[in-house]
């Protein structure tokens, strides 16, 4: 490490911490002003609102746009040490441009490792209490009854439900079949079931059992019945939100049950998943684009250069968007999708090393 390693680290990081402090600082002012109404309506004290939302708030905004204010921070100090000249004389004292590349590279995987920590770690954590705040007090309450429900539940068991009504947890029209080698053994129907938040067991009301067997049917019946199953009133909500506050190995686990259940939404979890992994290692890709972009001393000036940085910052943005929809909508597989514009950006930014230092 030399003096002008340190110097350039030190660059790095003030700028990012004051570019991305500055952004922060507008956000919360943008968004008090949006939900001011909102906060006296429901008569929110200011201390839930500033340790139960926004500093909860800030740790998740900021591991979401990483990235993009690497990009633009090291687009702007790079481009002012070119307009400087100071970036011909480091390379006209003999160090190569891959040299000083170093430095950068660096700031960005420490950047990196603490983004993937947080993003994996303590975000999902600081995430439930923000949640929280909004359910309680962002956000209407609709009463909610979601129509044919139709769920994997174990191998070779599944489940029917014709509607389901997640505010009085009571479910109508319940199926519960038993398969043994693609074989109907037995089928539980019930007119409708409730869920006991105290014994975490269904209560089966006006419920029938058949078992088959190779040539007879036996068939139980009765009024109420008592049975845990795996199913529970996690399982109908908007799940969406709910794995912004799981761990990694939580939602590693999670994903696994909910590809037994062969639930719509695994697919946006799987995307939620490699995001946390592919959003961090941008950062040293974006790094490495705008060092190529900055370093170069134009007529625009670092005006250009932060033109052409936000400009590549919401194509980044817009293929990551496109990349997740086809995931979603088609077949190409989450991991590909999430990848997509790592590996574009990733040849671009191989490309732009290549003629820099021209």
């Amino acid at each position: 490490m030399k003096k002008i390693d340190w110097y350039i680290i030190k660059k790095f990081l003030s700028t990012f911490f004051f570019t991305i402090s500055l952004i922060i600082l507008i956000v919360i002012i943008f968004d008090i002003s949006e939900k001011i109404d909102d906060f006296l309506e429901n008569d929110v004290s200011i201390s839930k609102i500033i340790f139960d939302y926004y500093l909860n708030f800030i740790p998740y905004f900021i591991n979401l746009f990483i990235p993009l204010f690497i990009f633009i921070s090291v687009i702007f100090f790079t481009s002012k040490m070119a307009q400087n000249t100071e970036i011909i004389a480091i390379l006209n004292s003999g160090m190569s441009f891959n040299r000083l590349l170093l430095p950068f590279l660096m700031a960005a995987s420490f950047i990196t490792l603490v983004s993937f920590v947080f993003g994996n770690f303590i975000v999902p954590e600081s995430n439930k209490t923000r949640i929280d705040f909004e359910n309680k007090y962002l956000k209407k309450r609709k009463i909610v009854r979601i129509k044919n429900i139709h769920l994997q539940i174990k191998p070779d068991q599944y489940i029917y439900l014709e509607s389901y009504n997640r505010t009085r947890n009571i479910g109508y029209k319940f199926t519960l079949e038993n398969f043994n080698n693609g074989k109907l053994i037995s089928k539980l129907s019930a007119n409708y079931i409730k869920f006991d938040t105290i014994s975490k067991s269904w209560t089966l009301n006006d419920y029938t059992i058949r078992e088959y067997y190779d040539y007879k049917e036996i068939i139980n019946q009765g009024i109420k019945l008592d049975t845990s199953i795996n199913l529970f009133p996690i399982d109908f909500a908007k799940t969406n939100k709910l794995v912004e506050t799981m761990g990694m190995l939580e939602l590693n686990k999670y994903i696994k049950q909910e590809e037994i259940k062969g639930k719509e939404q695994i697919v946006n979890h799987k995307i939620e998943k490699h995001k946390r992994i592919a959003f961090p290692f941008s950062s040293i890709i974006l790094t490495i684009i705008a060092v190529a972009i900055g370093s170069k001393k134009i007529k625009g000036g670092i005006g250009l250069n932060l033109g052409i940085g936000i400009i590549l910052s919401f194509s980044y943005i817009l293929f990551m968007q496109v990349s997740t929809t086809f995931a979603i909508n088609g077949n190409l597989s989450p991991l590909v999708a999430v990848w997509i514009p790592n590996i574009i950006f990733m040849a671009i930014g191989m490309y732009q090393l290549k003629i820099a230092p021209k």
